[in-house]
């Protein structure tokens, strides 16, 4: 509506704009009877205009008022001041103000004035009762009627007799100028008020009302506090029928019968949901010494009270005595009852839960089965006492421990075994101790009959024993000697061509393989490149093993390797050496030179088949190769042959054994007819490193 109102204004503003001049000189608010007010009080807003016009009739001009940038009234006048009328104006009336004039398409705006409205209206509480009893619960309505949400409030419950807060509660309503709020009524609360506060939020400023308490609330106790009944009056000696008894009295303005509770010290002895009274009846013993509570409990009410009960003791507490608690099997075991003053009673021994003697003393030889916890009982008329407890501990003598592993696989090295120690029997729990070759490898201890397993990876073959020992006076106990007998797998194997010198034409081509280490019995296989079956195995216990041809020609060009392996070998890895690449070449000589057997250091011949009763055997024999070397210059027969040389080409790159070795290696052989016994001989020089063997482009050997 008020924007066809401006339309309208705007609309003959501007034909009257046709013909005179208008401006707008100035624009102020003015607020009556200031800018900051009590709550409750009247507030005149002003927008004051100053327009110059060339008419001599005052131009028609649209006021607008703002509140927080929000329009809230408008009118359209000739009058150069307008004002808005708030009535008992309130917290939420506070905010930054202004006023805008339009005038034929012209617009000016005063600044923003901030109205501050100070106080908040007393609250109004009201009780939903004003009297209640003990355990109920009283509602209060707190609201401010005059203001608008959100508006904070305190209520609190207050004592008037002590004049104390005994509880306060506070809530923010966001919606609603009130809010309701449930208070429990507990058994020390007699008369109270309850006092309500409002505050909002003005600005950065917080608006507080005054305190308004409510009228008067009585409360009503629902049954008394408890009483304590004791009987038999006077001197209770131990033997005598006790009687506690707690009693109450229920009002009737409770709906149900209260819970009683009789307690001895935390624990609940006798209790009632049913009537007024709770009952605890006992034979008076020692034991029942003490301090006694009732409490009586309904919903959120619990009142409480105490007494003190003393016994007269009809005799002293039985004490078990023994002679050792700590004995071996087969030694003397007494056991003794006795209660000071050695006044007439009945005795009796206990072990666990079972009789050992209704007799005061008892006297036996130990056995295993008599360790265990023991006590007496003390009885005069029907007073039973009972005693201290006794641990009895009866060792068992170990027995020799045994040493065992698995011995259904071998011992390979560097892997796990697993050692266990046993003893068969003795007392637990017994403490193993594992000795490796004289010294201490590791302790356990067992609280069962199951062996002590101990863990341990052998290099070499070796001793272990085990020692036992328990709570026996005997001490420890060694078993016999476990022999572990390691095998180690191939390592490092190498393959060599033999008498790297020369040899000559026609005569044998030999290879060498070789490992590093390895429990015999090895096998060995020759393999030449492109063939998945060897061309000559051989099985032995020897670190080395040669294939020969009896007359090497140029069929024997190719690469050549070797495998080794024993029982300690996984089969899907077998250690493979290097290859060799082997070139033949004929070139035509004469030579005169004997060929010579393979010798050892002793000019004896060696065997391709040592003695299979070695068991391990570690790196290549040096000495094979030079003696061979030797024998050849000092060999004293003259043969003249035709010699033919082949040049022999030997790679030596192992892409499984060792890193590859670059460029070639060059054995130079002389190959010439020899005996057979040469097939029985061999040289090693398997084990001459990389950097000690000549090296050139080629490998050369003449046949």
């Amino acid at each position: 509506m008020w924007l066809g109102v401006l339309l309208t204004l705007l609309f003959c503003s501007s034909l009257e704009g046709q013909e005179n001049s208008f401006t707008i000189n100035s624009i102020r608010m003015e607020s009556l009877p200031g800018w900051t007010v009590r709550n409750g009080q009247n507030l005149t807003l002003q927008c004051i205009v100053d327009i110059s016009t060339t008419s001599h009739v005052k131009p028609h001009h649209l006021v607008l008022f703002y509140k927080d940038d929000v329009m809230f009234y408008n009118v359209s006048s000739r009058e150069n001041t307008e004002s808005y009328f708030i009535p008992q104006a309130r917290v939420y009336d506070s905010g930054k103000y202004k006023c805008t004039v339009i005038l034929n398409n012209k617009e000016k705006t005063t600044p923003e004035y901030q109205v501050s409205v100070r106080g908040v209206p007393n609250p109004r509480v009201v009780l939903d009762k004003k009297e209640v009893i003990e355990g109920g619960v009283v509602t209060v309505n707190c609201s401010v009627e005059e203001e608008k949400a959100p508006i904070y409030f305190k209520i609190e419950k207050v004592s008037l007799e002590s004049k104390t807060i005994k509880q306060s509660r506070e809530k923010t309503s966001q919606n609603q100028n009130f809010v309701m709020v449930e208070f429990p009524i507990e058994e020390q609360d007699h008369i109270l008020i309850f006092r309500c506060q409002a505050m909002i939020l003005s600005g950065l400023q917080m608006e507080t009302s005054d305190l308004t308490r409510s009228d008067l609330v009585t409360v009503r106790s629902s049954f008394s506090i408890p009483k304590f009944h004791v009987s038999p009056t006077g001197m209770i000696t131990e033997g005598d029928q006790l009687h506690v008894k707690c009693t109450i009295q229920v009002t009737h303005l409770a709906q149900a019968f209260p819970e009683i509770i009789i307690q001895k010290d935390k624990a609940i002895v006798a209790h009632s949901r049913h009537g007024n009274e709770a009952v605890y009846s006992v034979m008076a013993a020692e034991e029942h010494n003490g301090n006694y509570t009732c409490k009586v409990e309904a919903s959120r009410i619990s009142k409480v009270s105490s007494i003190v009960v003393n016994i007269t003791e009809l005799f002293s507490k039985p004490k078990l005595e023994s002679s050792i608690t700590r004995l071996d099997e087969g030694e003397s075991l007494s056991l003794q009852c006795t209660i000071p003053g050695a006044p007439p009673a009945n005795f009796t021994i206990w072990k666990e839960n079972m009789t050992v003697t209704q007799t005061q003393n008892f006297t036996k030889v130990a056995s295993e089965w008599d360790s265990g916890t023991y006590m007496c009982t003390a009885a005069i008329g029907n007073v039973v006492k009972r005693s201290n407890k006794v641990q009895i501990t009866v060792c068992e003598m170990l027995s020799e421990p045994w040493i065992f592993h698995d011995s259904r696989s071998e011992v390979v090295k560097g892997r796990t075994i697993a050692i266990s120690c046993q003893s068969i029997n003795g007392s637990l729990p017994i403490s193993y101790h594992l000795l490796k070759a004289n010294k201490t490898l590791e302790s356990f201890q067992k609280s069962s009959s199951d062996p002590a397993v101990f863990k341990d990876k052998p290099t070499k073959d070796t001793e272990y024993q085990c020692i036992a020992e328990n709570c026996h006076s005997h001490g420890k106990i060694i078993s016999k000697v476990l022999r572990v007998k390691v095998i180690a797998p191939v390592e490092e194997v190498k393959l060599t061509i033999m008498l790297s010198e020369e040899v000559e034409s026609g005569k044998a081509f030999v290879l060498q393989c070789c490992v590093n280490e390895g429990s015999g019995p090895i096998t060995y296989r020759f393999y030449r490149e492109n063939e998945n079956k060897p061309f000559h195995e051989t099985t032995t216990n020897d670190t080395q093993a040669i294939w020969h041809k009896a007359e090497a020609s140029k069929e024997q060009e190719g690469q050549y390797y070797c495998t080794a392996s024993n029982r300690a070998n996984f089969a899907r890895s077998l250690p493979q050496s290097n290859k060799l690449t082997v070139k033949a070449k004929q070139m035509p000589v004469e030579m005169s030179r004997p060929a010579a057997p393979l010798l050892n250091s002793n000019n004896e011949k060696i065997s391709s088949d040592p003695s299979p009763e070695a068991n391990s055997h570690y790196g290549c024999n040096e000495d094979v190769g030079n003696h061979a070397v030797k024998s050849l210059d000092e060999n004293k027969e003259d043969l003249n042959l035709d010699v033919e040389y082949t040049e022999v080409e030997v790679s030596l790159p192992d892409p499984h054994r060792a890193p590859e070795i670059k460029g070639t290696e060059t054995v130079y052989s002389e190959i010439r007819k020899a005996d057979r016994d040469f097939m029985e001989n061999r040289c090693s020089i398997c084990a001459m490193s990389s950097s000690e063997r000549p090296r050139a482009s080629r490998t050369s050997a003449v046949f």
